[in-house]
């Protein structure tokens, strides 16, 4: 081994020993504050976890249990009755109301919603469902469509073709919601005379979801938008 190498590998480790002491020093100058700032962290964490276990999962399990009635309710398309509830249950927006903070209250932003869209008062349904949040992709999905769908109620096309490009982003694709959305978005399209977009839309449902129930009609609708592009 050369002598410019053996004093480069000294050099290095020189410069590493230097570190760890200035490291040394700094733990032993500040070991008061460092462990301050880690009993706080401490401190934090267990009352986190604290409030998770005894006051926002309890809270939750309520939540849930008393939005059965109001899901049974929205199951048998009685809309106003599961969105207010009566005198001896719980609609949704009580829920929200009453357990906000809950995954069950945000779910019930979800209901909520659809609630509101079946009832045709469609600024409170948009609302609702836009408070709306979650990881799942197909319900997802779902949110930007029905936002798409709402939109397209109230004749605000432009907007409507944002959230249905949303709801069929490549991170939300499934086999289920995406053609649906592609479809709207491709009668919105064609409703602006975009025949182009519009067929491009379709053929992405031809090519990529060959399997979808949208698939096995969407060649007349391919061929309506040739038409009316010549």
């Amino acid at each position: 081994m050369s002598n410019k190498k053996i004093e480069s590998q000294d050099k290095t480790l020189e410069n590493i020993e230097i570190t760890l002491s200035k490291t040394e020093q700094f733990i032993e100058k500040n070991q008061n504050k460092i462990l301050y700032v880690l009993g706080g962290i401490l401190v934090v964490v267990a009352l986190y976890w604290a409030f998770v276990k005894y006051y926002q999962t309890p809270r939750n399990n309520e939540a849930n249990s008393q939005m059965f009635v109001a899901q049974q309710k929205f199951a048998a398309d009685s809309f106003a009755l599961a969105l207010n509830g009566n005198v001896s249950t719980l609609g949704f927006l009580a829920i929200i109301d009453d357990y906000s903070g809950t995954k069950a209250a945000n779910l019930a932003h979800f209901y909520a919603g659809i609630c509101y869209l079946n009832l045709k008062d469609f600024d409170n349904a948009f609302n609702q469902i836009k408070k709306f949040r979650t990881t799942d992709i197909l319900l997802a999905s779902e949110k930007y469509g029905l936002l798409g769908d709402i939109c397209v109620e109230q004749d605000k096309l432009d907007e409507a073709i944002k959230w249905y490009k949303k709801a069929t982003k490549n991170k939300y694709s499934n086999n289920f919601s995406t053609p649906i959305y592609l479809k709207k978005l491709g009668l919105v399209y064609e409703k602006q005379n975009k025949f182009a977009e519009a067929q491009k839309v379709y053929e992405t449902i031809y090519y990529s979801y060959p399997q979808s129930n949208e698939a096995r009609t969407i060649e007349k609708y391919i061929e309506r938008t040739k038409l009316n592009s010549k």
